[in-house]
């Protein structure tokens, strides 16, 4: 895998985001935090889920494991706009990790524990393939729920994401 193409990935994944969130904004506080069937609950709490995945990801990949898969609490984001705030910052440390790699880096085996303190190796790219992958399983749900709520964040295919002039 070369950097450009991960690079590519997570430009990608955060456009992506960004759709999910736009939507996300439009719903009422109660839609927002209703039980709506995904696999974590609410749309929140699906979202905050993807978020915490991300960062948890993130810092295993930057030789740190933290020991609790509940780095962050729902209760943290009572707004989208509060969740879209600490996404960002995520994003950007996430970009800032990236853009630090080489490709042997990339290419390379990183070593982690489990939440459950069980160690793991892994190749680099696999892992952070996974959080894009990962995110596109939660964006699907979040699709959903924003559908049913009248508010869908409309296409957000990887091929709608190439058209996009500004690619």
């Amino acid at each position: 895998m070369e950097k450009s193409d991960l690079l590519t990935l997570f430009d990608y994944n955060y456009w992506a985001n960004a759709r999910v969130l736009d939507a996300t904004e439009k719903i009422t506080p109660a839609q927002f935090t209703a039980p709506a069937g995904l696999s974590h609950g609410s749309l929140r709490a699906t979202l905050v889920h993807t978020l915490g995945a991300e960062h948890l990801w993130r810092q295993r990949c930057q030789g740190n494991s933290p020991t609790s898969l509940t780095l962050i609490s729902e209760d943290e984001f009572p707004t989208p706009a509060h969740l879209r705030s600490r996404w960002n910052d995520e994003e950007q440390a996430m970009r800032a990790y990236l853009s630090g790699l080489t490709d042997a880096e990339i290419n390379g085996t990183i070593r982690y524990k489990t939440t459950k303190g069980i160690p793991y190796e892994q190749t680099l790219w696999h892992v952070l393939i996974h959080v894009v992958n990962h995110g596109t399983q939660s964006r699907v749900e979040a699709g959903i729920a924003l559908l049913g709520f009248g508010h869908s964040p409309g296409d957000i295919d990887m091929s709608v994401f190439f058209r996009e002039p500004s690619k």
